[in-house]
């Protein structure tokens, strides 16, 4: 089970998270994970360039390997990265050692300082032991393009309905998701730009801006 908005009672109990920016411009994050993927990345990329817009990528280790030449392309178009594991491990059945030794392996080849776990699924300890390195990024809306009961047209009202400015937002570019991402994605970022949203990349820098302006 999963909700396609996150309750925002429930964010301060997950304290030293990231799951919104806050904001007072008309602006989405989107951001995508588990990729990058040799059939729907680039298809991603192709929608993302159509609307000027651009995206955090949440790379698997793994996948960064094997598809090197797409991965440079993510970082060629000016989006940003995340680190997502090497293996796409959930955090709740993985001993402390081998999750910390996953994430540096990651971070080898995708050298950043956000981190989103796979599943949003991440024990107190492992949490406790990267947050010293890296923002660990949560989310404000899930699309739901995970999920194989759901059509294109649900995944899009699932953020348009719940959207707000600074929200942070989730899609996947895996082949899984294929169909949901690639025909959702398109209409999500039409209805904002008719609204006069901008879509830029998540990075450190505006993460940490936004701490020193609360600070």
């Amino acid at each position: 089970m999963y909700l396609a908005k996150t309750p925002d009672f429930l964010k301060p109990l997950a304290a030293g998270m990231v799951w919104d920016i806050q904001s007072n411009k008309q602006e989405l994050f989107l951001t995508f994970d588990d990729g990058p993927d040799p059939e729907v990345t680039p298809q991603v990329l192709d929608i993302l360039n159509t609307f000027n817009a651009k995206a955090c990528f949440f790379c698997v280790g793994k996948n960064v390997k094997d598809y090197p030449e797409l991965f440079n392309r993510i970082v060629a178009e000016g989006h940003s990265l995340g680190n997502h594991t090497f293996e796409h491990e959930k955090g709740w059945d993985t001993d402390l050692n081998e999750y910390l030794r996953s994430v540096l392996k990651c971070n080898e080849l995708v050298q950043s300082k956000l981190f989103r776990p796979p599943y949003g699924r991440i024990s107190r300890a492992q949490a406790t032991a990267l947050k010293p390195k890296y923002h660990l990024i949560m989310w404000d809306v899930l699309s739901g393009d995970f999920d194989t009961l759901l059509q294109p047209e649900n995944c899009a009202d699932n953020v348009v309905k719940h959207a707000k400015p600074g929200s942070i937002v989730v899609f996947h570019d895996s082949l899984k998701c294929k169909e949901n991402v690639l025909n959702a994605l398109p209409v999500v970022l039409e209805t904002f730009a008719k609204q006069n949203y901008t879509f830029p990349a998540l990075t450190a820098e505006i993460i940490e801006n936004q701490s020193v302006k609360n600070a």
